[in-house]
């Protein structure tokens, strides 16, 4: 199984999504920027490596937001998502073919890779519980 991690970047309302390369397995399907744990890296460290090798930002990881195991015909992942603030750095697309600032209620014009589409659920039934008690 392949350690895999990402964050989710928020900026008031929007958060963060990358569109994988075209040339890449998955190609221009839409994920939370991460990657690849490396042997000797703990997750946190994984993350903050990848978001300034795919992004150039430096990033504070925060708590787990989810996890999630999946199954690709090629590989078998286990995904954890972190929370994660941007503390250095400006956007740079050095990876993906695009990268946008979306609001939850935009999440479904978006094609997400299988092993992000639970995370997505994740979101939008936190936004639902979050205008609930608001209305409250």
């Amino acid at each position: 199984m392949t350690e895999v991690v990402a964050a989710l970047i928020r900026d008031a309302d929007r958060f963060l999504i990358c569109q994988r390369p075209a040339s890449k397995d998955r190609g221009l399907l839409w994920e939370f920027v991460g990657g690849k744990v490396e042997p000797g890296e703990t997750r946190e460290e994984a993350l903050i490596r990848e978001c300034r090798e795919e992004l150039a930002i430096t990033v504070r990881v925060g708590d787990i937001f989810s996890e999630v195991t999946h199954t690709y015909p090629d590989l078998t992942i286990h995904l954890t998502v972190f929370y994660a603030e941007i503390t250095a750095g400006s956007l740079r697309k050095l990876e993906h073919n695009d990268i946008r600032w979306i609001q939850l209620d935009e999440l479904d014009r978006y094609a997400f890779c299988p092993a992000d589409r639970p995370i997505v659920e994740k979101l939008r039934k936190s936004q639902m519980a979050d205008a609930s008690r608001r209305k409250q």
